[in-house]
């Protein structure tokens, strides 16, 4: 494996040809640029979005060119604030092109998943995410292992199928409250 950091690992975005799927798996991230835009959902105030405009656009610019970007949220039920938010500001991803489906951690039960966030670009790249001890991102290690790919596109096609769309599921959320 490789590590990448910085513009290394952003690199990956423009590069690949026809999809990119990113698991997540983790219960709460702690991404400097959202610690601002979460207190301010935990306060109730707004929020103008604009630290998520880089990866808007990112998500615009290879979606509107062709390619797929795919996201599945393992996430636990009952929502805890982290995921509640996530669920408040994903539509900007769907708008921006990004499919989103989520997952109850409990409806996992026979399915592959691991316990690493991972992306999955070409169903030939698997780039693990890292994390620091305080749970920021730290880059991803990268491998072309045809075995561990294979294990990913396992998963992410198990996953996908079983996950429910952002949409489908943020009304289900509203009707069971």
């Amino acid at each position: 494996m490789r590590l990448l950091l910085g513009r290394s690992f952003d690199g990956l975005f423009r590069e690949f040809e026809r999809t990119a799927f990113h698991l997540e798996v983790r219960d709460v991230y702690h991404a400097p640029e959202e610690a601002v835009p979460f207190q301010r959902f935990l306060d109730a105030e707004p929020d103008d979005f604009a630290w998520q405009r880089p990866w808007l656009e990112l998500v615009r610019e290879v979606t509107d060119a062709g390619r797929s970007v795919r996201r599945l949220r393992v996430v636990p039920v009952p929502h805890r604030d982290y995921t509640r938010w996530l669920l408040s500001i994903s539509g900007n991803n769907v708008d921006a092109g990004e499919e989103i489906r989520w997952l109850d951690r409990t409806a996992t039960a026979g399915l592959t998943v691991g316990t690493d966030d991972f992306w999955l670009f070409d169903d030939r790249r698997v780039v693990f995410s890292l994390f620091e001890p305080d749970g920021s991102f730290s880059g991803g290690a990268v491998t072309e292992d045809p075995e561990i790919v294979r294990y990913c596109a396992r998963a992410r096609t198990s996953l996908w199928a079983a996950g429910i769309p952002h949409d489908v599921y943020l009304a289900r959320q509203a009707v069971t409250g």
